[in-house]
């Protein structure tokens, strides 16, 4: 088989990398209000689809892969709206290490960025927190909703720190695959398959999302205050959060810069 035969019309993966690195620099350069108003939707984005995981997975007698498995699905609303409806994603922002290790962009681009796009994500996040708990969403099914995001929430809460770091890793390398994939599609349709089976199964796996957690454990703790802890909450959320930027810079970034575009490094480029 060709790798014309192989790949059709997508984009190959030496191409990705060449738009990944070029995404990296366009989303490093972008004035800051921009990145930080994308980055509010990004967080309401990944909010819906933590709540629609937590609907489908209400009530559900499927059995426990099954059931997570539609979750999972579900969730996947939350990273299509991100890549399609465009917005900044902390997570899937890891990927301007392949910009700043070519020495496109500087380390101050890349915090800047990361920066922004964190605090817009948190924003995004905790506003959909308020909007849910002010619409009562967890009184659906008779409160069972609301039960599933308590559950959900002290799961997370009750987790060590190496086991949410380790989660946190192998979850971000899941999303910036997913982001990775999107890149290599020309069609919304092409981005949308691609994104469903990387988001599913760390879902259904059960690893961890930092931003995604901003509403998961927000949204218990206004359900149930008394039975989660915000230390064990911070814990969750500062370890998802580490272990996310070592799986999506390290595992993913890194990796295929490594593969694609080391030998392409620029001595007069960008110094860090």
């Amino acid at each position: 088989m060709t790798e014309s035969q192989l790949y059709g019309e997508a984009y190959r993966p030496s191409e990705i990398a060449q738009r990944v690195e070029s995404m990296g620099v366009a989303k490093a350069r972008a004035d800051s209000l921009t990145v930080l108003v994308l980055a509010v939707m990004a967080g309401a984005f990944i909010s819906l689809g933590a709540l629609f995981f937590t609907a489908v997975v209400t009530g559900s007698t499927l059995g426990f892969g099954i059931t997570r498995l539609l979750g999972g699905l579900a969730f996947c609303l939350g990273l299509v709206l991100v890549v399609v409806g465009g917005a900044e994603l902390f997570t899937g922002n890891n990927l301007l290490a392949m910009a700043w290790a070519s020495r496109s962009i500087s380390s101050r681009d890349v915090l800047r960025n990361w920066a922004l796009a964190y605090l817009g994500n948190v924003v995004g996040c905790l506003g959909t927190v308020a909007l849910v708990a002010w619409g009562d969403v967890a009184a659906i099914s008779n409160g069972a909703v609301g039960e599933t995001a308590v559950t959900i929430a002290r799961a997370k809460a009750s987790l060590g720190v190496g086991e949410v770091f380790a989660r946190g890793v192998l979850c971000n390398a899941r999303v910036c695959l997913a982001v990775w994939l999107a890149m290599g599609g020309r069609s919304v349709t092409d981005k949308v398959l691609a994104i469903l089976l990387p988001i599913s199964g760390f879902v259904t796996i059960g690893f961890e999302h930092s931003i995604a957690n901003w509403f998961f454990l927000p949204f218990g703790m206004a359900l149930d205050p008394a039975g989660i802890a915000p230390a064990a909450a911070a814990r969750n959320l500062v370890a998802a959060s580490a272990g996310n930027i070592v799986g999506g810079t390290l595992l993913v970034a890194g990796v295929y810069w490594l593969a694609y575009l080391r030998a392409g490094r620029r001595d007069g480029a960008t110094r860090r």
